[in-house]
């Protein structure tokens, strides 16, 4: 595996040298080197008669993205999802990544992790990590452009900075979430998508929950009023949409324990619940409520109330999440009496949506009980049934789609209105089944539909590169990126205004 590093990394298989070009050689098919190759021994006439033909032909065609078209950036890579991104290989992806990061511990899981897939026995992948940790990371990436995808996953504190600096230098931006965790991080995040407009490159963000596959049926059965009905209007206290995750700070990943980053714990740097992982939890209820609809975060969204509230975490729970024997120094004021550290890492949000009420709420505990991992909840109103996604002990901590009679309907026909839901369901998705759950009805969901939740990164990396080939996204892509987070910085600003 080639890697280019500058002498003071740390990582054990770099070699001590840096031969970064200032401008990277360009690269030339096998048959733009045979074309060459040919013209380098026709005659001047011969020459002239294929330039003419190949202006003709790039005049009336648009070339398909060649093989190798997409170069990946790994820019400060902290989060093991940058590391997810390259759990599988892609056609249209050149194999050698270039990554530009300081030097230090989030870099070497990042390359060890990369390491892991090259090296597992099953469909090895076979990424060529290429280095720099030099200070000026930042800035030599932008002025080598080495590629034309930027991976972000890390830190957020400089993550929205990361993503303006880049798009504005021509870059594409394939971002993790959150990509702003602060309302002036919002600000700024809205330049950022103007100049992404202005320089015609994507700026996307990764939402794995539209991949889950319980998310998925409960948008489609959403959109089938013989069923479902109409969403209902709601009420603050009885929201018609409610969504709730639960979170864990000590997990596996890749069948191995996760190693946090110290920074992970505070909530200036990583976010708050609702502006980081609540992302998902708003997306999802834009992209089930109002599908395939552009939002206004202007118009469309009202923020009703929100608050935060602190997570004790021990030292022997944070030394065995991250490694370290003692909090660092940025951690002073967070560390109470007892010695625990409080990390404001629950938080929820009221608000509506054009005229809809919803909930989000978004916790965080330190480790799931065994055989159980993080928790989804999402309930949909509507006025023959509601939709609900349940993952408890009763569901075996999987999640598990149930439709619920709440118009009165008699059970016979209301049964007769979910077997032909689920009928045309199986026409996208053989092999669904409807199973009697008391007063409602289980989606039976077979397990090749579950491909878990490290697989929905390269779902979604597929779906980017799909939009990169086509040179544009979905007309509401944009707004409802800008209408989640509208909303979960709106929870960052409203909770802090509390008492």
């Amino acid at each position: 595996m080639t890697r280019l590093t500058t002498p003071n990394c740390t990582h054990p298989m770099h070699a001590p040298r840096c031969s970064c070009p200032s401008s990277p050689a360009p690269r030339l098919s096998p048959l733009a080197l045979r074309l060459r190759a040919f013209l380098r021994t026709a005659d001047c006439g011969l020459r002239t008669s294929i330039a003419v033909c190949l202006l003709t032909m790039s005049a009336t065609l648009t070339a398909a993205p060649a093989s190798d078209s997409v170069r990946l950036i790994t820019l400060d890579p902290g989060h093991f999802h940058a590391g997810l991104v390259q759990k599988f290989m892609y056609p249209q992806v050149s194999p050698t990544v270039r990554v530009y990061a300081p030097a230090g511990q989030d870099l070497q899981e990042h390359l060890k992790r990369i390491d892991g897939f090259n090296a597992r026995t099953n469909d090895p992948t076979r990424w060529q990590e290429e280095v720099y940790t030099g200070s000026d990371f930042l800035e030599r990436m932008i002025r080598e452009k080495a590629g034309n995808v930027v991976v972000l996953a890390g830190n957020n504190a400089r993550k929205t900075e990361y993503i303006d600096r880049a798009v504005s230098a021509g870059f594409n931006v394939l971002a993790d979430k959150p990509m702003a965790i602060t309302p002036a991080n919002f600000d700024l995040l809205r330049q950022a998508f103007a100049r992404a407009t202005a320089n015609k490159v994507l700026l996307f963000d990764i939402m794995t929950e539209r991949f889950e596959i319980t998310s998925m049926l409960q948008r489609e059965l959403a959109r089938m009023p013989e069923l479902f009905g109409k969403l209902q209007k709601g009420t603050p206290a009885e929201p018609a949409v409610v969504v709730e995750s639960v979170h864990h700070f000590f997990k596996e990943v890749v069948g191995k324990p996760l190693i946090r980053p110290a920074w992970f714990y505070d909530v200036r740097q990583q976010g708050e619940a609702v502006p980081d992982v609540g992302t998902h939890l708003v997306d999802a209820v834009q992209w089930i409520c109002f599908p395939d609809q552009a939002l206004d975060w202007q118009k469309d969204i009202k923020a009703l109330g929100a608050r935060r509230w602190a997570t004790k975490r021990p030292p022997a729970q944070f030394k065995r999440s991250t490694g370290l024997d003692q909090y660092p120094e940025y951690f002073k004021k967070d560390v109470g009496a007892d010695g625990a550290l409080e990390v404001f890492a629950n938080g929820e949000i009221t608000y509506t949506l054009r005229g809809v009420h919803a909930k989000v709420a978004a916790l965080w505990k330190f480790e799931a009980p065994p055989g159980t991992a993080d928790t989804h909840y999402a309930l949909v109103r509507g006025s023959r049934a509601n939709l609900v996604i349940r993952q408890g002990a009763e569901q075996n901590y999987k999640p598990s789609l149930y439709v619920e009679n709440k118009s009165g309907t008699p059970p016979a026909k209301f049964e007769q209105a979910v077997r032909a839901a689920v009928a045309r369901l199986n026409t996208t998705w053989p092999g669904l089944e409807p199973k009697s759950a008391g007063d409602s009805w289980e989606i039976i969901i077979p397990a090749k539909y579950r491909v878990g939740h490290e697989e929905h990164f390269g779902q979604v990396t597929a779906k980017f590169l799909s939009y990169l080939a086509a040179r544009k996204m979905r007309d509401w892509l944009v707004p409802n990126m800008l209408a989640t987070y509208y909303t979960t910085t709106e929870a960052y600003r409203l909770s802090h205004a509390r008492p």
